[in-house]
Parts: C-alpha cells; structure tokens; sequence
C-alpha cells in the first residue's frame, strides 16, 4: 500500500506516553502518532507528515512542557540528520529507555524474566562508530554533492559538514567528502561511501556507477594523502573491490585483554562500536564461566570476534557461521593468533539440521557451553539442535529484543533451561537500537 502524504496544515497537540522501537514519542489520541523528537510526559505540538494503517507520522513543532530528561543535542544537525534518534535524551536515560524496553519484550513476548538484571554495559557517547554507510547524492538545486546519512522522515541525504558519532578521522571529513565528490567527473554517479576504521588505519570504500577519470583518481588520491585514509574502488559485486593505489594495507583491530588481533575487511561485519565491544566480550567470558576442560560451540562466529578469546581460555572451540568469506577469515586470524584448539565450519544456520550436519562432518564432540550471536532474526531454527547438545550454559548475544525474547521463551517454556540473567549493552548511543545479552543454564544445572 503507497504511503500517503498527509497535508501539511493538519497539526495537533497531545501528551507523549513512550518511545517507539525507533525513538519517536508515542502520542495516543485514537490512532496512535509517533512525533520525532518528542519524549515521554511532554506536552507537544505536532504536525502530521505520514500516514500508515496503524498509525501516523509528524514532526515536532513545539515542546509546550518539557521532560526533565530533554538535554540539548550535542551536534548541530540532529533533528534534520536520521543518524540519530535520541541525542536530546541524556545518556543515563537513553539507556534506562533501552533497559525498559528489554524488560518489557521479556514479558511481553517471551514470558520469562531472569534471576539477576546485569548492569547495562555503555562507553563514551561520542566518537564511537567505526563501520558506516554513507549516502552520496548530487544535488542540483545546491550545485553540489552531499555525503552523510538519510535526513529525518525522507530519503534525502542530510546536508551536514561533520558527524559527532563517527571515529576520527572521519567524522570531521564529511565536509571535505562533499567537496571532493562534487569535484569528480561523475558526481551523479557515485551513490555511497562506505567507512571501516580500524586500529591501524581508515579506509573508504566508494561505489562508483561509471568509471572515475584519470584527474579523478588524482584528486582521491590527493585526499588520501592529506587525510591519512585509503581508497577502494566498488564497481561491481561488493566484494569487488579496487585499491586506488598500491600498498593500501589491511584492517586490523586489537583486543588487547586476550592477546588477540583480527584481520577484516572494509565491507564485513564487525560491532561497530570498539570499546563496547571489547567490554561485551569480558562480560560474555565473565558470565560463561569457562575452565581449561570447556569445549564451546560459537554459533553466528563471524570473524571470531568471540571464538578467539574463547580459545584462549577453553581447550576447544569451534565457530560456525554462514558466510563463508568471514569463515575463511576467522581461520587465518586464528592462525595468526596461534590458537590451534579454535575451528571453524560454513554452516547454514538458518536451516533445519545443518548446524548438526556440519558438526558431524567436523567430528565435533560434546559442548559443555554455546555462545549465539545470531542477525536481527534471532536464532529460532538452530534452538531445539541447542537443546540436544545439553550444554551447561548459554550465552546469547542480541541486537534485537523481539526476537531475543522469542528464543529464550522457547528455550525455557519448551527446553527447561533457566533464565539466569539479562542486560542491555548500549553498542549505539543515541539511536534507539538495543544490543543484548542473556544467560542461561541448561536443564539439571543448579543454581549457583
């Protein structure tokens, strides 16, 4: 069904009873409304912008009655830029709304609610996002190109000269990427610049629809050099990828507590915030609990961002992953880490009985604990091949409440494990998105 535009006149006022999954306030007036920028307990003024089937969307006009908890954004473009949804919300209260959100989708939807609440696990607000995808559009009208991400309510890149959440160096080039885009030849043509910053260096990937010029590739490379970042050239499959010049070395990121450091490449998946993400894998490691006769199953290993600081500490562990360019990865990084007890398998985790399959084709024993990190999906279809194994505990990692708490309804309600605990890990400041852990112990296991 075509979304509609409603007419701009049709405004209302009302009182703001919670957030939405994206951060928008929730006004219920019959048919609920969902105001950008508005908080829970304000009093607002509102302009309708959107209609869907089951509810509306506006923009805000004015706030008539304040939150005590509305802070004033940090960067100048929040409220025109869709990056963030919740830089007018304190940091703490950012994540007691996570928190909430959680404990609601446990009860809710699962049914379940744990022994303990772990302490939400949060690092600086600011300068944190390492992978990104930028739009890059070439806007007539303003004679230029603009780089950042979609503005608010529309599919417009937002015109911004600098990003507070992305790392150095790029955060402070959004500008210089504009300039240097509406340089090219082929400005129209170049629809997204894609960011991976790793411990050892920076490098953009540029989409390109029609071949750069030699002046082109002299003006990136002119950037590159004064900006101390590298290019590749994506003109084709996504991992297709050109370097501009030779010698653009590989990324790499350190996890220092495990003696471990992981190759990667621009256009895999790694957690996009650093220090969090370090800070998740002592909480994981704290909470499975594992001894030199631990042999654990990593299910959804990716690079082996947790295998390998598993390795360190149990006497095996295997990682299964779909992907297989991240699978041939976690191998070679395991290698190079010289961790021999870490192996790693392509399996299709999304199918029924494939994890079982590629375990028997490894010789895979016994599990006395598994770790999920599974997509947004959740983890739904590998669950009852879990419960076969009967390990002793299971850590599951989340970027989705919903379906986090799907799965560990159905692994309590329908498999007798217990819910020992659950926490939030706010890996996205200012955006509504809620990273999760949860803790469980397998039937029989007492409780400690």
């Amino acid at each position: 069904m075509a979304r509609k535009r409603a007419p701009l006149t049709e405004s209302g006022t009302g009182r703001v009873e919670d957030l939405n999954h994206e951060g928008w306030g929730v006004v219920k007036s019959g048919k609920a409304v969902f105001v950008a920028g508005a908080l829970p307990g304000e009093l607002v003024e509102y302009r309708i912008r959107r209609r869907e089937r089951s509810h509306d969307e506006a923009e805000l006009l004015q706030v008539v009655e304040p939150s005590p908890q509305r802070v004033t954004p940090g960067c100048e473009h929040f409220g025109i830029c869709g990056g963030c949804s919740l830089q007018h919300l304190a940091p703490e209260a950012q994540r007691a709304v996570k928190d909430n959100m959680l404990r609601e989708s446990l009860r809710r939807i699962g049914k379940v609610e744990p022994d303990r609440w772990l302490a939400p696990l949060h690092g600086d607000p600011w300068a944190y996002r390492r992978r990104a995808r930028l739009g890059a559009r070439f806007v007539h009208a303003k004679g230029r190109s603009l780089v950042g991400f979609r503005e608010k309510m529309s599919s417009f890149v937002a015109d911004v000269k600098h990003c507070r959440v992305l790392v150095s160096p790029i955060g402070n080039l959004i500008g210089e990427l504009s300039t240097l885009l509406t340089a090219l030849s082929i400005p129209t043509r170049v629809p997204q610049i894609e960011v991976a910053v790793g411990d050892n260096t920076t490098v953009l990937v540029m989409r390109t629809l029609s071949p750069l010029s030699a002046a082109d590739r002299q003006l990136m490379l002119e950037f590159a050099h004064r900006h101390g970042v590298h290019w590749l050239l994506q003109a084709g499959r996504p991992d297709q990828l050109e370097p501009l010049e030779e010698g653009t070395p590989g990324l790499w990121y350190e996890l220092p507590e495990h003696g471990v450091r992981l190759a990667f490449e621009p256009t895999d998946f790694i957690q996009v915030n650093g220090d969090v993400n370090r800070r998740l894998i002592a909480q994981v490691l704290g909470e499975l609990k594992l001894e030199a006769s631990s042999s654990v199953l990593d299910l959804f290993c990716g690079l082996g961002n947790f295998t390998l600081p598993m390795a360190r500490v149990a006497g095996s562990v295997v990682g299964l992953e779909g992907d297989a360019g991240l699978i041939e990865r976690a191998r070679a990084n395991a290698a190079a880490n010289g961790l021999a007890n870490a192996r790693f398998g392509v399996a299709n985790l999304a199918g029924d009985g494939a994890m079982e399959r590629c375990l028997a084709g490894a010789g895979a024993g016994k599990f006395t604990h598994v770790l999920l990190d599974p997509p947004r999906t959740g983890a739904a279809d590998v669950l009852p091949a879990v419960a076969r194994l009967a390990p002793r505990r299971v850590v599951y990692v989340s970027c989705h409440p919903g379906s986090l708490a799907r799965d560990l309804g159905i692994l309590v309600t329908d498999h007798g494990f217990s819910l020992r605990a659950a926490g939030i890990v706010d890996m996205f400041p200012h955006t509504s998105h809620v990273e999760s852990v949860a803790v469980l112990d397998g039937p029989g296991v007492s409780r400690e």
